[in-house]
């Protein structure tokens, strides 16, 4: 346990004298000295504290890219971070050393709010990361991160599966700049069996932050063999995009990975990556991605006007840009959405 004492938001008490704790859909009630499913959030004397608030697994800078953002100052680079534990019981994680832990030992690095932010700026960093394991579920931590990083001139960033109640997200977000969401799948079925939560709740959260909030979102699905990859499945996710999110918001499909509980699945094929993304794409989506394999073209950032690359990738590296000082197109000059300023002054990277 951390050696600063933090008492979390979001919980209240029972009347049988255990707590609740209502940062997440998981509500989960606790006695004294028992953690909740995120294994982060405990009752300690009548309360809930945070039991990893100042800790961190590991600080790492990265590709903004490979968070993956491709519209938030592509070519950027970003201090990442995250904790231990998560909300979610995903039989496919390919983080779960981080997400699965129940061992603080994990976490081997202080990390003071303040003094991340200095290491980002040491290491000439545009953003900071919560990442690895899902921030919601030390949110508390994050926002004063976020906080620090403000008044330091960086920016925030959150991957996150998006699974959290309404209130604390209204308070999380507001510190938030750039938000990639994990929506897992479009079936409450593969929900419940794969992840342990519910769909209705991340499709409320990706509604609030594209429609309600400042926050540049961007939206990934891992495609499993089998469980979330069929082409009905593929439509009805990116007409849902369409319709609720908007045309603009970058979509990426990823590859997955034999881990965890799931290694007797193979590998997701390229072909099933091109599938979704031409699927997508035909549902009117401006700016869909591939990931986890190598595929230039499900890289690149095409003109959703003129359909010419404005931004050329080959995995996390940045070939070329066609980007004019405003952010448009330099063929047709239609304004590519996103925070592109980060080329628009370096056109040849």
């Amino acid at each position: 346990m951390g050696e600063t004492r933090v008492v979390g938001q979001w919980w209240h008490t029972l009347p049988d004298g255990r707590i609740q704790c209502d940062l997440c859909p998981r509500d989960c009630r606790l006695h004294e000295g028992q953690r909740g499913a995120c294994f982060v959030r405990m009752m300690d004397q009548g309360e809930m504290i945070l039991t990893t608030w100042g800790l961190t697994s590991g600080l790492f800078v990265d590709p903004v890219e490979k968070k993956p953002l491709n519209h938030f100052y592509p070519g950027t680079s970003v201090l990442s971070f995250g904790t231990a534990g998560c909300n979610l019981t995903c039989k496919n994680c390919q983080n779960w050393e981080m997400t699965k832990s129940r061992n603080t030992e994990q976490l081997s690095k202080k990390a003071d709010p303040s003094e991340i932010a200095r290491l980002a700026k040491k290491s000439h960093c545009k953003s900071v990361a919560f990442t690895y394991n899902d921030p919601v579920i030390f949110a508390e931590f994050a926002i004063d991160t976020a906080i620090a990083c403000r008044e330091a001139g960086l920016k925030s960033i959150a991957v996150t599966a998006g699974y959290i109640h309404p209130e604390p997200a209204r308070a999380f977000f507001p510190f938030i700049d750039a938000a990639n969401v994990d929506l897992k799948g479009f079936s409450e079925d593969f929900y419940y069996k794969i992840t342990g939560g519910h769909l209705a709740p991340v499709l409320d959260l990706l509604c609030y932050v594209s429609q309600e909030t400042n926050v540049w979102l961007e939206v990934t699905t891992l495609l499993i063999p089998g469980l979330n990859d069929s082409e009905k499945e593929i439509s009805e996710l990116s007409r849902w995009i369409a319709r609720n999110l908007g045309l603009d918001v970058p979509l990426h499909f990823s590859a997955f990975h034999p881990d965890f509980k799931m290694l007797d699945l193979p590998p997701t094929p390229k072909r099933t990556l091109s599938m979704a993304r031409r699927i997508a794409m035909d549902e009117g989506l401006h700016f869909v991605y591939t990931g986890n394999v190598h595929d230039p073209e499900g890289g690149t950032t095409f003109c959703p006007a003129c359909h010419s690359p404005v931004i050329v990738r080959d995995r996390f590296v940045i070939v070329s840009s066609n980007l004019d000082e405003n952010s448009q197109c330099g063929s047709c000059h239609h304004k590519i959405q996103g925070f592109m300023s980060s080329l628009s002054t370096n056109p040849s990277m």
